[in-house]
């Protein structure tokens, strides 16, 4: 159960990255995608303008993925996301917590009906279906999220067969990136480079690659 929430969030993960340069919907960007710890069947999607990276700039929606015995796939997030960043929206208060100095809006989406798919949308699945065929063979290290902390610091959430829980690794995108993304699957699983996770409990713990 665990495993398949796992893929979801992961699945999540790489269908929003798109977002992160353009806009999903106004001036909404997607700034993060935090991968809630089991037992939790959740995801956490931040969003934020396109410069955002102070946590009061910031909202995190934390949406289910089972509904009624169903379970939400990666397009069915984007509609309703979509939906919540259309017009304006008021939360109950009982529905708005905070997670990392962030407001956390907790959605039922059985509430809120879901935008459709954009022909633009469908355009890229067939573009990304024929580019990127399907393949059941996971990447190692798998990434599960991620969080823009600063202009040059980037947190990357990931698990591998050496790491089966997750780890957040900080990285530079100004940095050797060719470089780092060969050493990476190696570089999380040294133990003197981990740390406890803090106060961030989307990770068992976190490694500081930012000077690497």
């Amino acid at each position: 159960m665990d495993e398949e929430i796992a893929e979801q969030q992961a699945d999540i993960t790489g269908l929003l990255l798109q977002y992160v340069q353009a806009p999903l919907v106004g001036a909404s960007y997607i700034r993060g995608v935090l991968p809630v710890p089991a037992p939790a069947e959740a995801v956490r999607v931040v969003t934020g303008e396109a410069d955002a990276y102070a946590p009061e700039r910031l909202t995190a929606y934390e949406v289910p993925l089972r509904v009624n015995g169903d379970t939400l796939t990666a397009y069915d997030v984007i509609g309703v996301l979509r939906t919540l960043h259309t017009g304006t929206r008021v939360h109950p208060a009982a529905h708005v917590g905070s997670v990392m100095g962030m407001p956390l809006v907790h959605v039922d989406p059985a509430s809120v009906e879901g935008a459709p798919p954009t022909r633009e949308d469908n355009a890229l699945t067939i573009l990304r279906t024929l580019t990127r065929p399907f393949t059941e063979e996971q990447p190692d290290p798998r990434l599960r999220g991620f969080l823009f902390l600063e202009r040059d610091r980037l947190r990357l959430y990931v698990d591998g067969q050496d790491t089966p829980r997750v780890t957040a690794a900080d990285v530079r995108p100004s940095g050797a990136v060719t470089a780092l993304l060969a050493a990476l699957p190696s570089l999380i699983t040294e133990e003197e480079r981990r740390t406890p996770h803090g106060a961030d409990p989307h990770c068992s713990s976190s490694v500081d690659l930012t000077g690497w």
